[in-house]
């Protein structure tokens, strides 16, 4: 049996991002792998769990540390559609995750590479691995295509309350 590739796991990652957009969440979609086996996933849920930290990779750590029994995911690599945000790296250095592997980068709050680096800090006592830019068109594209919509949704929305 052939091991899947980072490219494999992010298309499952994207699964699940687009199961939050049919919720109208943001399309972030995230998964983690322990010895080559998907233990966890799950996608942004703040609006539908009504909770602030309810992103994809908050929800999937917590789902892993359940599986595993041990909050330390020191031997898990987590693949998630979108470059991490400040709170979410924190949570990545805390649960001692090996590697993030992300697909889009987000210029307005990243915080693996993009507007901080919260995961290089030298004065942190874990390093995590990153890759960045895995089916990155794939990612952005669907980010830009659910705020396109988004967008629309509004506009015709505007239009039709002027009607009234």
């Amino acid at each position: 049996m052939l091991e899947k590739t980072d490219s494999d796991w992010m298309q499952e990652a994207l699964s699940e991002a687009y199961k939050g957009w049919e919720k109208q969440e943001v399309p972030v979609g995230a998964v983690i792998v322990h010895n080559g086996e998907m233990i966890a996933r799950a996608h942004n849920q703040p609006i539908t769990g009504c909770n602030p930290v309810a992103h994809a990779e908050i929800l999937v750590l917590q789902q892993a540390a359940r599986a595993l029994g041990n909050y330390r995911l020191v031997d898990c690599d987590l693949y998630v559609t979108l470059e991490p945000c400040t709170m979410c790296a924190g949570a990545i250095i805390h649960s001692r995750i090996r590697r993030v592997i992300f697909g889009a980068c987000e210029p307005k709050s990243g915080a693996v590479v993009s507007v901080t680096q919260v995961l290089d800090q030298p004065q942190m006592n874990y390093r995590v691995e990153v890759t960045q830019g895995v089916l990155q068109d794939e990612c952005g594209e669907m980010m830009s295509a659910f705020f396109r919509e988004r967008r629309r949704q509004k506009k015709e929305e505007r239009k039709r309350l002027r009607l009234c």
